[in-house]
């Protein structure tokens, strides 16, 4: 599977290892004093992003609403990692029905073949991560409309507006952002765009520092606009296939238009009375982090204390045989067959 989704990947393993390490050892988190909530909970990555989740709630919204109206603010105000121009995965546990899994992980253009990474013969990890050759159709949009589609409650348009007055007004870079902005700014050079919106005239931004997002704001009004066809048709599209064009990309407009995502089901579990719910393939997360769970269920992880030589060595152990099966086994469903129940099954991990 040809993806642009590497921060993703690596977000993912540090949500592996926390909710691992959370459901093995919730005492030892007990320090600091957790926050509550009565009627619902959002937690991102981004304060502005939370807010604009619990207004959504407030308002009468449903999870589903706060996600997806957390979700495009983030593209504004954690520009690292919250996009509408990548991917991800979503799942939604209804009060009264089974959990959805929605896959809009970003698919390969139709254009890519297997020598795309090689120069002169050699892998290139240019080509690979850095060039315009490593860029995935964009999936955010159309999984985002879908699942609103499915079980939103409050007007499409209505959740794009905190993020679009966001990124048209601006809003104040915290420490964390001006220092992510400055570590990027080296490998932004060669990309004018990115310098003209990411610095200030060449120069990092610094803590306290409006950020202003006008062209954002105007692609996220096509979106609140006109949903998924705001984004996969007409002036975006458009600027995307000659970005692309101009820099020896494949994404097309045909690629665009034809972009699906996916209802999949759940992976599901259970591990010391805990019900575990997460991704299917093409995600690997939810069979890898199942795999390990029910591994370390055979053994007195508790006895042998947090953070202890022998308890570290079971959680390493563990997580070295199921990324090894991950890396031999799993892959996109759409291509080929993944052995998930067996891999996820308790007597495959005894």
């Amino acid at each position: 599977m040809i993806h642009s989704a590497c921060s993703l990947f690596r977000a993912s393993y540090r949500v592996l290892l926390g909710l691992l390490l959370t459901l093995l050892w919730p005492v030892a988190f007990a320090a600091s004093e957790p926050t509550r909530a009565v009627n619902g909970m959002v937690v991102s990555a981004d304060p502005f992003a939370s807010a604009v989740g619990v207004e959504v709630l407030q308002e009468g919204g449903n999870a589903v609403d706060a996600a997806i109206a957390t979700a495009f603010t983030l593209a504004v105000t954690h520009p690292a990692a919250g996009n509408i121009g990548g991917g991800g995965f979503l799942i939604h546990q209804p009060r009264t029905d089974k959990p959805v899994a929605y896959d809009f992980r970003e698919v390969a253009p139709a254009a890519s073949h297997p020598e795309m990474w090689l120069e002169d013969g050699e892998y290139s990890f240019q080509r690979h991560h850095l060039s315009h050759l490593s860029v995935g159709v964009p999936g955010t949009v159309a999984g985002l409309y879908m699942a609103w589609q499915d079980s939103g409650s409050l007007p499409w348009d209505r959740l794009l507006q905190p993020a679009i007055a966001l990124a048209r007004d601006g809003f104040v870079i915290s420490d964390g952002l001006a220092r992510s902005l400055r570590n990027a700014l080296q490998r932004m050079q060669k990309y004018p765009a990115s310098m003209a919106q990411f610095s200030n005239d060449g120069t990092p931004f610094v803590a306290g520092e409006i950020l202003r997002q006008v062209d954002l704001a105007d692609s996220l009004s096509r979106i609140a606009k006109n949903g998924p066809a705001g984004f996969y048709q007409g002036p975006t599209a458009d600027f995307i296939v000659a970005e692309m064009r101009a820099n020896g990309g494949l994404i097309t407009h045909d690629d665009l238009a034809d972009y699906r995502a996916h209802r999949r089901e759940p992976v599901q579990g259970d591990y010391r009375g805990y019900r575990i719910i997460s991704m299917p393939p093409p995600s690997s997360g939810g069979t890898t982090l199942l795999e390990m769970l029910n591994i370390l269920e055979g053994y007195d992880i508790a006895s042998l204390g947090f953070g202890s030589t022998a308890a570290l060595h079971l959680m390493i152990e563990s997580m070295r045989r199921a990324y090894a099966d991950r890396a031999r086994h799993l892959g996109d469903p759409e291509f080929g067959d993944n052995p998930v129940s067996r891999l996820i099954s308790k007597s495959y991990a005894r």
